[in-house]
């Protein structure tokens, strides 16, 4: 049975610096056969349960959240490193020397206290719509309330439990997704990486290009962002339709 399984084959095709100190040739198994698995899809979040998440959440701060996974679609360790100094809100951040245009968050790659870190080498620029704006305002108000001005210079921090003002975690990120889960009632498992998947469907969803995904994502290979894209059975339908039919094809041909 083993040598239907398996090959006996010499070390003679391996190169010199695999063979280490070993005194001449020896010899090893090489398996005859490799089971293929196919691949597994991870799911995307649906819209449905993304703002049944966000209406589960019984503070600002967790709504932001929510909104930074599923509207911006960020990893929970990049939303967990992100700083109050990256987050510029305003239309017009010149005046404190930063040249991009519009509201925005700057994705920085750091050794943070908390061990959040985020998994691109690359710095880059995320541009926000008004729901992450005006979600932001409400959290600052929040944790001016909870923690007064000063504290951590990480933007999401610990308000309702010890220590106060704390840096949150990125267990504690996805302990929250969970808890939303249960709370909302929702019939299946629901995580934070399916609300970015959520987020790079919806951008495709909506005419976005593969750079345009690529590039909100972070990720440097353009062929990155394709296990994210989840079309939805309406884009897919559309797709179908916009075939013409042999029918339609002669009809044009004989005109």
């Amino acid at each position: 049975m083993l040598s239907q399984l398996y090959e006996v084959v010499s070390s003679r095709d391996l190169p010199t610096e695999a063979l280490g100190e070993a005194p001449g040739m020896v010899s090893r198994l090489k398996a005859r056969h490799r089971l293929q698995e196919p691949e597994s899809d991870v799911d995307r979040a649906s819209d449905e349960e993304a703002v049944a998440l966000f209406r589960a959440c019984h503070n600002a701060r967790d709504r932001l959240i929510v909104l930074l996974l599923a509207r911006v679609g960020l990893r929970p360790g990049q939303v967990a490193g992100l700083r109050r100094s990256d987050c510029h809100v305003l239309m017009d951040f010149r005046a404190l020397g930063c040249d991009v245009e519009g509201p925005h968050l700057h994705i920085i790659r750091r050794a943070n206290e908390n061990g959040a870190w985020s998994k691109s080498r690359k710095r880059w620029v995320l541009p926000v719509d008004f729901l992450v704006v005006q979600a932001m305002g409400q959290y600052a108000a929040e944790r001016h309330r909870m923690v007064g001005a000063g504290g951590s210079d990480f933007l999401l921090v610990n308000l309702f439990r010890a220590p106060l003002g704390s840096p949150v975690t990125t267990d504690a990120i996805g302990e929250l997704i969970a808890a939303l889960v249960r709370r909302a009632g929702l019939g299946r498992r629901v995580v934070a990486r399916m609300l970015r998947h959520a987020f790079a469907s919806n951008v495709a969803d909506a005419g976005g290009v593969l750079d345009e995904v690529q590039a909100l994502l972070g990720q440097s290979h353009p062929g990155s962002p394709r296990p994210y894209l989840h079309p939805a059975a309406g884009r897919l339908r559309e797709a179908i339709e916009r075939v013409p039919s042999p029918r339609m094809m002669n009809a044009e041909a004989e005109s």
